[in-house]
């Protein structure tokens, strides 16, 4: 089967939960929040919950393990923390809550970055996707720039598509 023929079995819409990782960035000031809620819903999803959280490992665990207990939530779509600071736990908290890890998405996250925006900087990213109790994984990095390129060229093209895969075996 094509991968034009997965797309069409893939649903319309996904329902999301956007986390934003931030120990300064409020509702009214997290732009990359509010480009994520704005190209998901472009994009035919809607959004189901948002939150702020501090950049803190069991901060990050915690609301991971609330989105795998909710039957409204389908991705987790997490921005900010993905650095190399050693403040930067988002990467540590993801990875290691993940089932299946999908290599990919922080390969050609990077690899986009590398030719499109920032150069050899690229390998500072820490971007990182997966499966988690059947829901859909995507972290990225926080700033605007870095949302939008992951958001138009990575996940928005492909969350029904990740999702079909997830759920084709249930």
């Amino acid at each position: 089967m094509s991968v034009e023929q997965h797309k069409k079995e893939a649903p319309a819409e996904v329902r999301c939960m956007i986390l934003t990782v931030s120990d300064t960035k409020s509702y009214d000031t997290d732009k990359s929040g509010t480009l994520i809620r704005e190209m998901l819903e472009e994009g035919g999803h809607s959004v189901t919950e948002y939150q702020i959280v501090r950049d803190e490992y069991s901060q990050i665990q915690h609301w991971l393990k609330i989105a795998a207990s909710r039957a409204d939530i389908d991705a987790i779509l997490i921005n900010g923390g993905t650095g190399i600071a050693l403040r930067d736990t988002t990467y540590e908290a993801v990875r290691d809550s993940l089932d299946k890890e999908m290599p990919g998405f922080g390969e050609v996250f990077r690899y986009l970055s590398f030719v499109e925006d920032i150069g050899t900087a690229a390998i500072l990213s820490r971007a990182i996707a997966g499966v988690r109790d059947g829901k859909a994984i995507f972290s990225m990095p926080g700033s605007p720039g870095a949302v939008k390129l992951a958001m138009d060229r990575i996940i928005v093209p492909e969350l029904g598509h990740v999702m079909r895969e997830i759920l084709k075996d249930r």
